[in-house]
């Protein structure tokens, strides 16, 4: 694994256990508009990541056509504002574990939407490795009481988890991904205060306590900057079929944060799930592979010593 893939792998993981904190933070944030609550996170994250963005962002920016300003929009709708809302959506008719289930299949999905977007066929280890991160996934969670309406919402959910991805890719490169990461929650937040206002009208906004402004900051500011930014940094150098797997963490560190306040307990299924998005991360990225040949090329060149031996 050379240094690139090593740094890709290392961000994206940091990235998804990042956000999977998160929904521990979430739980703290119960009583709090959700519309508002998303305001506030990507409006205070945007401002965060303005002063980084880099060099060149407004010229960057002005490049960029009006597909490509559609494609953001729909990332900020779909990936950050839909995904929430399908989320919070789904959890009121449906236990947390349901819409996890679901989230947790998106590296299978994008296993396979991503090679034929590009024109390939899917690569065998990394569907097999997004299967095993899957099953994992759903080992940590478990399965718990729904309807119709929260499996709707659910698989709502994970087309949000994988439209965070998926369109991404066109305007990763061009615009890097902390110009990226700054762009899209700019526009996350203006959709966020529409959403609150048709949604729930003057009530959509209010002054949060001290535990809700935490959480928020907790959110804004470790989540969405350093976690965003860590994610696309991630997903640009070693893909985004690959960079996905790492969300089978998501419930994983979900799971070893909730007891901390008391939401959750970690046991024997947690470790056995653990165990395999592990297994499944180590197939797909190649790294159980690489592991086994690194021995392969000491044996081919003793029996060819030997056999150089054997005929002198």
């Amino acid at each position: 694994m050379n240094t690139t893939t090593t740094r890709g792998v290392l961000l994206a993981a940091l990235a998804c256990v990042l956000v999977g904190g998160s929904f521990t933070a979430n739980s703290l944030l119960g009583d709090y508009p959700y519309a508002g609550g998303q305001f506030l996170r990507y409006g205070l994250a945007f401002l965060l990541l303005v002063p980084l963005a880099g060099p060149g962002a407004a010229t960057r920016l002005r490049s960029l056509g009006a597909g490509r300003w559609l494609r953001l929009a729909l990332l900020a709708a779909v990936g950050m504002v839909g995904f929430n809302l399908a989320v919070l959506a789904a959890e009121r008719t449906a236990e947390p574990a349901v819409p996890g289930v679901f989230v947790g299949c998106a590296p299978v999905v994008v296993a396979v939407v991503v090679p034929l977007l590009d024109g390939r066929r899917p690569q065998r280890l990394v569907l097999y490795g997004a299967l095993l991160v899957a099953v994992g996934a759903f080992t940590v969670q478990g399965w718990g009481r729904t309807d119709g309406a929260g499996i709707a919402f659910s698989v709502c959910a994970l087309v949000g988890e994988v439209g965070f991805a998926v369109l991404a890719v066109p305007v990763l490169r061009p615009l890097g991904p902390r110009l990226l990461s700054t762009v899209v929650c700019g526009i996350a937040a203006v959709e966020s205060a529409a959403a609150g206002v048709l949604a729930d009208g003057s009530g959509w906004l209010r002054r949060p306590d001290a535990v809700e402004t935490g959480a928020l900051l907790w959110q804004a500011a470790v989540v969405t900057v350093i976690g965003f930014v860590c994610w696309y940094m991630g997903m640009q150098r070693i893909g985004a079929e690959r960079a996905t797997l790492f969300s089978g963490l998501i419930p994983v560190a979900a799971a070893c944060t909730a007891p901390l306040v008391g939401t959750g307990s970690y046991g024997a299924a947690q470790a056995v799930g653990s165990a395999l998005v592990c297994a499944g991360v180590a197939v797909g990225s190649g790294a159980s592979l690489r592991f086994a040949r690194r021995g392969r090329p000491a044996g081919r060149s003793q029996r060819a010593s030997e056999r150089s031996l054997a005929k002198r």
